[in-house]
C-alpha cells in the first residue's frame, strides 16, 4: 500500500493580534491546527511579556515553525512602571521568551522555507525614524506636523529607546545590523522580508490618518525589496489588510487588528494570509493611490 504523502507546507502570516482584547484572545484560542505550516507573527502580540508567552504557548504546538518579530506595542512600558523592562532590555526579554519556545526571531540565522527554491524567511526589527513625511516637513517639525491634524502615537509616551538616545538612533542601529546580515545572503537568494513596520512610505499613509506615517517606518528601507531579492514583503501596524504590488514585489499587510477591525464571525483562521506558495495574484483596491 502506497504511503500517503504529507501536504506541501505553507507559510502563513498574521500580525497585530492584540491579545489584551478579550474578543481577540477568544478567537485565537479557537485557532486551528496547521502541523505542516509555518506561521509568521509580525508584531503587536500585546503590551506585556506574558502576552507573548501566552501566544507562543498557543501557536507553537499548532504550527510546524513560528517566526516572530516585535511591534511597537510589544515594546511598550507605561511611564513610571517599575515592574517591567523597557527599550533594549524589553527586546532582549522577548527574544529570550521566543528562544525558550523554539521560535525564530530577528536575532537568529535566517531560515530557508522548504519550497522549491529555499526562500529565506527574514524577520526584521527596524522601528521608525520619522522620515515617512513630505519633503517640505523638517525633522524638527515632524511631530508637530502630525499633531496639527489631531494625530499622535502612544509610542511618544510608551516606547522607550533606552539605552539609545532616541528611537531614531535605535532605528538606524537596527537598520545597520540588518543590512549587514542581508548582504551576507547568497547572491541568488530569494527572500520573504518580514517587518512590523511598512518598508515604503507610499504604503504607510493610512487614508484616515495620513500623518500617522511618521511612526510607520524609515526611508532607509525603501529599496530593500529590490536590493535583497524579495518575492514578498510582510508587514502589519496599519490595521489595513491589503495585497499590493510594487515593482513586481507583493506587499502583504496582514494585521488582524482590534475587535472593531475584523469580523469575529469569520474566525481567526480566515484572516491568516498565505505568503508561500505564492497564491494567484490578487487584485485589490489600492487605498494609498
Amino acid at each position: 500500500m502506497a504511503a500517503t504523502s504529507s501536504p506541501a507546507p505553507r507559510l502563513l502570516a498574521t500580525s497585530d493580534i492584540h491579545i489584551s482584547h478579550r474578543a481577540n484572545r477568544a478567537a485565537l484560542d479557537a485557532a486551528g491546527h496547521h502541523p505542516h505550516d509555518w506561521l509568521i507573527l509580525a508584531g503587536d502580540v500585546g503590551e506585556k511579556a506574558d502576552h507573548l508567552r501566552w501566544a507562543l504557548d498557543l501557536f507553537v504546538p499548532r504550527f510546524a515553525k513560528v517566526v516572530w518579530t516585535p511591534g511597537n506595542h510589544d515594546l511598550w512600558c507605561p511611564p513610571g512602571a517599575v515592574d517591567r523592562t523597557r527599550g533594549q532590555a524589553r527586546y532582549d526579554e522577548l527574544i529570550g521568551i521566543c528562544r525558550d519556545a523554539g521560535v525564530l526571531t530577528p536575532e537568529d540565522p535566517y531560515a530557508r522555507f522548504p519550497d522549491s527554491v529555499g526562500t529565506f524567511v527574514v524577520p526584521m526589527f527596524l522601528l521608525f525614524d520619522y522620515t515617512f513625511r513630505p519633503p517640505d516637513v523638517s525633522a524638527a517639525d515632524a511631530i508637530p506636523w502630525a499633531k496639527a491634524s489631531g494625530v499622535v502615537s502612544g509610542d511618544e509616551q510608551m516606547l522607550s529607546p533606552e539605552p539609545w538616545p532616541s528611537i531614531g538612533a535605535w532605528c538606524h542601529a537596527r537598520c545597520d545590523v540588518t543590512e549587514s546580515r542581508l548582504s551576507e545572503l547568497p547572491e541568488d537568494s530569494r527572500t520573504v522580508l518580514v517587518s512590523h513596520w511598512p518598508l515604503r512610505y507610499d504604503l504607510a499613509r493610512p487614508p484616515r490618518v495620513p500623518r500617522f506615517s511618521i511612526w510607520c517606518g524609515t526611508r532607509r528601507t525603501e529599496d530593500w525589496a529590490r536590493r535583497y531579492h524579495a518575492t514578498t514583503v510582510v508587514s502589519g501596524h496599519l490595521h489595513m489588510r491589503t495585497t499590493l504590488w510594487r515593482d513586481g514585489v507583493r506587499y502583504e499587510e496582514v494585521s488582524l487588528g482590534y475587535p472593531r477591525d475584523w469580523n469575529q464571525e469569520r474566525g481567526f483562521d480566515s484572516y491568516l494570509r498565505q505568503i508561500l506558495p505564492s497564491p494567484a495574484e490578487r487584485s485589490t483596491r489600492d487605498p494609498f493611490l
